[in-house]
């Protein structure tokens, strides 16, 4: 049996800055590099857990569902308004990422979702956030809503619940209309597997 490389990598320190809905740390990490030298780095990393999204699909009216909501970040980021449109989404909180795609969904959107499939897992944006995100596809009746949707009173969400048919939703990459990242990654995954939703 080979033994493993030794990691390049070696967290020298690390302390919490901030800890509460999001955990920021700064590391010192002592890196060797390809070419053998060693360096030291100074780091600072989010933490505020893993995540999972789901892009709802109706194959009969060939349509997805999204949402608007308000984003912080892209608003301080420099998009116009700071309203988004996206896949329902959000953190695990101690569920699987099944469950949790399917209480989003119905939290944000108020369908129940059907034929979940797990497509793969990302991580948005790794040089900062640990935050890996599960990705879904499933099946929903457009026509056919079992909740309210719109978000959760007591955590501050409005969502704006949104059906478009799949081929406008993806030409809205190209426009600039979409510009989240997960939303993206499963527009184009779809576009990619459009016959397995009767496309």
């Amino acid at each position: 049996m080979l033994a493993e490389a030794p990691s390049p990598i070696r967290i020298l320190d690390q302390t919490t800055v901030w800890k509460h809905f999001i955990h920021l740390r700064t590391l010192v990490i002592e890196q060797t590099r390809a070419d053998g030298r060693v360096e030291r780095l100074d780091r600072e990393v989010h933490d505020h857990g893993a995540a999972a999204t789901v892009l709802l699909v109706d194959p009969a009216r060939q349509s997805v569902i999204l949402v608007r909501q308000f984003r912080p970040g892209a608003f301080l980021g420099g998009h116009p308004d700071g309203f988004l449109l996206e896949v329902p989404a959000g953190l695990l909180d101690d569920d699987s990422p099944e469950e949790a795609v399917s209480r989003e969904a119905m939290e944000e959107t108020g369908y129940t979702v059907r034929d979940v499939r797990h497509l793969f897992d990302m991580y948005s944006s790794p040089g900062t956030l640990t935050e890996r995100v599960s990705c879904f596809a499933a099946h929903i009746d457009a026509s056919k809503r079992d909740g309210n949707g719109g978000g959760v009173e007591g955590e501050g969400e409005d969502i704006e619940i949104i059906e478009m048919p799949i081929d406008e939703a993806y030409g809205l990459i190209a426009t600039g209309g979409i510009v989240d990242g997960k939303t993206i990654m499963l527009l184009q995954w779809l576009m990619l597997n459009r016959a397995a939703f009767g496309g």
